[in-house]
């Protein structure tokens, strides 16, 4: 009986370790946790994204580096075939918005349980607090790397797979976060801190060349902007911010065309014309925008609104 190892006791390993047990290989895990699927417990906000129940065809243009490379993988065992898997398991599972599958019970927990039930069912030893340091510790007939990256050292994801990579003689590209939050520079993003947009747009570019454009949610921190559309926007963006300085550009009224915008406008301040031009802009702006826009403007914020022109302001 052939001999595997798989190194990770992460979703990948676990399922790689019962693939191979099916196959008729004796498989053992080796986990330096102290229990396995770590990082699954804190998955979808502890309620655990198994997968997208979409086809193949919709996976890929999502995939923003390198698809091709999943092809196989994605083809051989699809959205459908890991939702199959889990509830002849016997995980009930359900579809939410956006294709977003998730156990019925909202337990990442479940998720864990199952798995750990399957490795029973196929006799996989289980070697908890064992950290493999040396490719050369391990006598078995084969090695399956299921380690993760270096996104989230606390639950053990600490960059092995890469190191034992370059050990075999493979080149590893220097990895860089993803769906992650952006830092700016803009003194004034520490005061919009909390503020979240929702129907908005974004586009990144540096000099003419775009490198991202979505539409969604989003929210200002204390140094930067994050929220799902910035999340996404990060994956596109990441190399591409150590070679040169990117802008981000919001439309807060993507609907609206420049037109329709200035139309909107004069309306509003004709509704208000007796007012300051602070307190002129409510019903067009969040109110925690409004003070930042106005600075931004270069408009005198007690300038009456009736008295503001196209030349007002720096434009």
């Amino acid at each position: 009986m052939k001999q595997v190892a798989v190194i990770g006791g992460g979703a990948a390993g676990m399922m790689a370790a019962i693939t191979a047990a099916k196959e008729g290989a004796q498989v053992t895990i080796y986990e330096k946790n102290e229990k396995l699927g770590k990082k699954l417990y804190i998955t979808g906000k502890g309620r655990c994204n198994l997968t997208n129940f979409c086809e193949p065809s919709d996976f890929f243009p999502n995939v923003v580096s390198n698809p091709k490379f999943l092809y196989s993988a994605v083809s051989s065992f699809t959205s459908k075939d890991t939702c199959a898997f889990f509830e002849d398991a016997g995980l009930r599972l359900k579809v939410e918005r956006g294709n977003r599958v998730f156990p019925q019970s909202d337990k990442s927990s479940d998720v864990i349980k199952t798995l750990e039930k399957e490795l029973k069912a196929n006799h996989v030893k289980v070697c908890l607090h064992r950290e493999i340091k040396d490719l050369a510790e391990l006598k078995e007939d084969a090695i399956i790397i299921a380690t993760g990256g270096i996104t989230y050292p606390s639950t053990g994801s600490t960059g092995d797979g890469y190191r034992f990579a370059k050990e075999m003689g493979h080149d590893v590209r220097e990895p860089i976060q993803a769906l992650v939050p952006l830092l700016a520079k803009d003194d004034f993003i520490g005061r919009l801190e909390g503020l979240s947009l929702r129907n908005v747009s974004a586009v990144i570019k540096s000099g003419k060349k775009k490198y991202y454009e979505g539409f969604g949610e989003m929210l200002f921190t204390d140094r930067g902007v994050s929220g799902p559309l910035i999340l996404s926007a990060s994956s596109y963006v990441g190399r591409k911010l150590e070679e040169a300085e990117c802008i981000l550009h919001i439309d807060l009224k993507p609907a609206l065309s420049e037109e329709m915008l200035d139309a909107r406008i004069l309306r509003d301040f004709e509704e208000q014309k007796n007012k300051d031009f602070r307190n002129a802009l409510g019903k067009l702006l969040p109110a925690k925008l409004i003070p930042v826009m106005v600075e931004l403007s270069g408009i005198d914020p007690f300038k009456k609104v009736n008295t503001i022109t196209k030349k007002s302001g720096s434009g």
